[in-house]
């Protein structure tokens, strides 16, 4: 499997309502220092609908001004249809809302 294909896949992994940093996908995938490699992955996400890369963000919650799929406000509406609520600054608590894996 090609280093894509390992994010695709540890994407899929994401449960609705939660959210993991690029740098938590490079480190799923066994490279933690590529997280910049992780998000032009999900730059050029193949699946999308399948691999919900909607819910990558930046380590301190912020949002990609490029999301692949509309912008930063279709990634945003995408999160918080699944409950994921935003700071007045913008960002995502991520002690609360994000990921760990099992």
């Amino acid at each position: 499997m090609n280093f894509n294909q390992l994010v695709y896949e540890a994407v899929k992994k994401i449960p609705r309502g939660k959210v993991a940093s690029y740098g938590d996908i490079a480190r799923a995938v066994g490279n933690p220092r590529a997280s910049r490699q992780v998000g032009w992955a999900l730059h050029s996400n193949p699946y999308f609908g399948e691999v919900p890369c909607h819910r990558v963000v930046f380590k301190d919650g912020s949002l990609a001004k490029g999301f692949a799929f509309g912008g930063e406000g279709v990634q945003r509406a995408m999160l918080e249809g699944e409950g994921i609520a935003f700071g007045s600054d913008g960002k995502i608590d991520m002690i609360k809302f994000r990921w760990v894996q099992e």
